[in-house]
């Protein structure tokens, strides 16, 4: 069974910021090296790099990732796009192939640079101007791929979840925000998220509306920021010194209606938890994403969680969303703040996806 020993990520930074003038490789491989000096571990040691990138231009950002880290020319890199998920998913694929024996020691992550990322044109057919636009598609239909926002406006409209309980939830996140000592790669002076800030609810009463219910108070900002673990085989982490690492218990990532895709997390949520025979109660932490507060209020409620035990230092309302490495990010969190029991990580994603990872806290080498 394959174990999370080490995780890192940098500051989560709003686009325009600190980061700004940082390429993604370069946003990324102080992380990855940090990394493997936690780990106490050499780059010829890693079998694989797995990265996802959501706003990028192609490429292969993990094989660039890997060479700017300084990492074995062997390893080739492998890039995944699964957009919001992508950070988590990376993980996903990493235990699997270290389940398979496959590979021993993989690193898996994300980044992001919203203040970096390519223009987006679509070419005319017939000679005529590239025409901009910002939101890819995310299905073949354009009456079942609503924007984001929309999507999250008429969630709120169905499930009854008012803007007041939505911007409750983001003054919430914003009060729990914290990092854990060793959690955050010093990188461009930044060794905190500087977005998170003493939000009230009168401040988020007065935020401007982007659709409906939703607001720039009740929806995370866009960010630039990088996230990885590294999952190693048990036959390798019985050499590490003793320590506490996260045990993966179950992941997997499940396809729902793409019209409502806040709410793709609770099927995969359940089917986890299913699998590894547990109930939501014996959840002892939870990291569920926040890019918009309803999809947060939404999947805590239908998967049965605690809200007590979500988001302990706070989400991505107080952080922001890097897209790619949102879910990354996610199983920092959870490595750091899980004290013992079991922990949850659970994202959704564009077009439909929801995406879970079950992990154990558990003491690892000898």
């Amino acid at each position: 069974m394959s174990v999370i020993v080490a995780a890192k990520r940098t500051a989560v930074v709003p686009r325009g910021g600190a980061f700004a003038r940082l390429e993604i490789e370069y946003l990324a491989a102080p992380v990855v090296q940090a990394l493997l000096e936690a780990a106490g571990i050499a780059g010829q040691q890693v079998d694989e790099l797995i990265c996802a990138n959501a706003l990028g231009a192609g490429g292969n950002p993990a094989r660039r990732v890997a060479l700017a880290a300084g990492l074995p020319e062997r390893v080739a890199g492998l890039s995944v796009d699964r957009q919001c998920a992508g950070g988590l998913d990376a993980i996903l694929l990493a235990r699997a192939l270290v389940d398979s024996g496959a590979a021993e020691a993989v690193i898996a992550g994300g980044v992001e640079s919203y203040s970096r990322r390519p223009l987006r044109l679509r070419t005319d057919p017939d000679g005529g101007a590239a025409v901009a636009y910002d939101q890819a598609r995310f299905t073949p239909w354009a009456d079942r791929d609503p924007a984001m926002a929309d999507a999250a406006s008429a969630l709120a409209v169905r499930l009854g979840i008012s803007r007041a309980a939505q911007d409750a939830w983001a003054v919430q996140s914003h009060a729990k925000a914290r990092v854990c000592p060793g959690e955050i790669v010093l990188l461009a002076g930044q060794d905190r998220d500087v977005f998170a800030r003493d939000l009230s609810l009168a401040v988020a009463a007065r935020a401007q509306v982007i659709a409906g219910s939703i607001t720039t108070a009740n929806t995370a900002v866009a960010a630039d920021a990088a996230a990885f673990v590294l999952v190693v085989s048990d036959k390798v982490a019985v050499h590490f010194p003793t320590g506490r690492g996260l045990r993966i218990l179950g992941g997997i990532t499940l396809g729902a209606d793409p019209v409502e895709p806040g709410l793709a997390p609770v099927a995969a949520i359940a089917a986890v938890l299913a699998r590894a025979g547990l109930a939501a109660t014996q959840i002892a932490m939870a990291e569920i994403m926040e890019a918009y507060a309803v999809q947060a209020i939404a999947c805590v409620s239908g998967a049965g969680l605690n809200t007590a035990r979500v988001n302990l230092g706070g989400g991505a309302l107080a952080r922001g969303h890097p897209i790619g490495a949102s879910g990354a990010i996610l199983a920092v969190r959870l490595f750091y703040e899980l004290k013992a029991g079991f922990g949850l990580a659970a994202i959704a994603a564009a077009g439909g996806i929801g995406s879970a990872i079950l992990v154990q806290r558990s003491v690892v080498g000898q």
